[in-house]
């Protein structure tokens, strides 16, 4: 995909013209890239080694889904969260020699229970699917761009602009 904007306004201009997404649509697994926006937290995802999300229903969801091809595995995003401050405050933890030592630290985080749910939202005044995260302040939106290929919308309390991504189905496993 490689989508890639000017800033968070022209971002959402693009967001916003997309169609909603019903939630049954998102259920599966689900290949992340990041959509770089001028966002303070643009290549932390890939710097730790972000794979993607599964939707296993919409009771039952997997939001921060790590590694690769058939070494996967899903981190409590509780235990992420004391580290979102500070890759807002200073990006370059992002960065050697910090990004190597937590990707190899990630499989410590895993957990095998769902950590999120998937609903219906109406945000910036359409209702999409939204994954909703169990124990933090976080909901992410979605947007079709075609089929296969979502526009993800992180929405955090506190955050001054919204963090981008874009989401690939893959094929069942």
């Amino acid at each position: 995909m490689n989508l890639r904007f000017a800033n968070a306004d022209e971002a959402l201009r693009f967001f916003d013209s997309l169609p909603p997404m019903e939630p049954e649509a998102m259920l599966g697994p689900w290949a992340g890239e990041e959509v770089p926006t001028g966002h303070p937290l643009d290549g932390a995802l890939t710097a730790f080694g972000w794979h993607g999300k599964r939707f296993a229903s919409a009771e039952h969801v997997h939001p921060l889904v790590f590694g690769s091809g058939a070494r996967t595995y899903s981190v409590r995003p509780r235990w992420v969260w004391p580290g979102l401050p500070l890759l807002l405050r200073f990006p370059a933890l992002q960065r050697a020699p910090f990004a190597p030592v937590v990707r190899a630290l990630m499989p410590l985080l895993a957990t095998r229970r769902s950590r999120a749910r998937l609903r219906a939202v109406r945000f910036r005044g359409c209702v999409s699917a939204a994954m909703v995260y169990d124990e933090i302040p976080v909901q992410d939106v979605f947007r079709g761009i075609d089929g296969e290929t979502v526009l993800g919308l992180m929405d955090m309390k506190g955050m001054a602009q919204p963090f981008f991504f874009a989401l690939r189905r893959e094929p069942p496993a």
